[in-house]
C-alpha cells in the first residue's frame, strides 16, 4: 500500500506521524510527504470508492464558498487490496472551543450565500452562463446535489426537486424506512410513518425555504478549529432547508450557546422551528438505526410519536 501511496501523491517521502484519526466509518492518518503533510482516510467496504467521492464533491462545495474552512481534498486512491484511500490536506486541529460563536457566524454565512447569489442575480434580471468557481459561483435554485453523496456509508439520493417537503420526505426519509422495513420489518415503524407522512406539510404552512447549502452531518465530531479558526470535514453535502442543518447538532455533543447565538443573528428562528428541528432529527436517528442496529430504533419511533400529537 505505501507504494501505491507514493505513485499516486507522486512522492519520494511517506513517513507516517503520530496523528491518527478517524471514527466509526473511517480510518485515518497523517503522512509527511515531499510536498508537505496530508491526512489519508481508509476504507474498505466496497462502497468506499463512491462514499469518498461524494465527500470530495462536498468538500470542493464548501470551499468554493470561502465562508468557512475545510481541509482541501488531494486524490481519491483506489487500493489494490480492494480498499480506498482518500488524501486531503492536513490541518493541525484541536476541539472546538473558543471559535464556536464564530463557527456559528461562518455555517450562517454558508446557508445564507447561495440565497444571496439568487437576489443577485434577481436583481441584474440575467443569468450569467459561467460555470462555478473559487471566485464565481452559480445560483442553485433547486434542493439535491450534483453527484451522490453520503451520511455515514449509505447513499443519498440527491436527484433534484423544486419542493423541499417532497425532497425530505421522499429522498431522505422513505429511505430510510425503506432499508428499515427491508432489514427489520418493522410494523409499529411502518404504521407510524403512515400517519407521519400525512402531517408532514403541515410543518412547513407559511414558511418560504431558499435551497441552502449544506454540511449535511454536523455533529460535535465533524468540527474543530484551528489557529486561524473552525474547521468542518467529513460532509454529507446537499442543497436543503438551512434548519435541517441543526437537526444532529444538538442530538452527539452539540455546541455550545454561542454557536447558536451567532447562527441565530443570521438565520433567526422561523415559526414552528422546534418541531421541524424533531423532524429533521428523525432522519438522523433512522439513519443511526441502518447502521448501527436496534438501539435506535426506540428513538426513532419516540420521535414519530411525539411528531403525530
Amino acid at each position: 500500500m505505501e507504494s501505491q501511496l507514493k505513485e499516486a501523491l507522486g512522492t519520494s517521502l511517506l513517513k507516517a506521524t503520530s496523528y491518527e484519526g478517524g471514527g466509526c466509518i473511517s480510518q485515518g492518518r497523517s503522512y509527511d510527504t515531499d510536498r508537505g503533510r496530508v491526512f489519508v482516510k481508509f476504507n474498505h467496504k466496497p462502497e468506499a470508492c463512491k462514499m469518498f467521492l461524494g465527500e470530495m464533491a462536498g468538500l470542493e462545495a464548501i470551499l468554493q464558498t470561502k465562508t468557512v474552512k475545510a481541509p482541501k481534498p488531494i486524490k481519491i486512491i483506489e487500493l489494490k487490496d480492494g480498499g480506498t484511500a482518500f488524501a486531503m490536506e492536513h490541518l493541525d486541529m484541536k476541539s472546538l472551543n473558543r471559535h464556536s460563536a464564530k463557527l456559528g457566524e461562518q455555517l450562517g454565512d454558508l446557508h445564507l450565500q447561495n440565497q444571496k447569489l439568487g437576489e443577485k442575480l434577481e436583481k441584474q434580471q440575467n443569468v450569467v452562463g459561467k460555470g462555478a468557481s473559487q471566485s464565481d459561483l452559480q445560483y442553485v435554485g433547486e434542493f439535491g446535489f450534483h453527484t451522490v453523496t453520503c451520511c455515514g456509508y449509505l447513499p443519498q439520493v440527491n436527484d433534484w426537486q423544486n419542493d423541499w417537503v417532497s425532497f425530505y420526505s421522499r429522498q431522505r426519509l422513505q429511505i430510510q424506512l425503506d432499508l428499515i422495513e427491508k432489514e427489520y420489518g418493522d410494523r409499529e415503524a411502518r404504521e407510524l410513518w403512515s400517519h407521519l407522512q400525512l402531517k408532514i406539510p403541515e410543518l412547513f404552512r407559511d414558511i418560504k425555504i431558499h435551497p441552502a447549502l449544506l454540511h449535511g452531518d454536523l455533529w460535535g465530531g465533524n468540527a474543530a478549529e484551528d489557529q486561524s479558526g473552525p474547521v468542518i470535514f467529513d460532509p454529507a453535502c446537499f442543497y436543503g432547508h438551512s434548519e435541517f442543518e441543526l437537526g444532529i447538532a444538538s442530538m452527539f455533543g452539540g455546541f455550545s450557546s454561542s454557536f447558536y447565538t451567532a447562527y441565530h443573528e443570521k438565520l433567526p428562528k422561523a415559526d414552528g422551528f422546534n418541531k421541524r428541528q424533531k423532524l429533521y432529527q428523525l432522519f438522523h436517528y433512522l439513519n443511526h438505526w441502518n447502521h448501527f442496529g436496534t438501539g435506535y430504533r426506540g428513538s426513532s419511533l419516540n420521535t414519530m410519536k411525539n411528531l403525530i400529537k
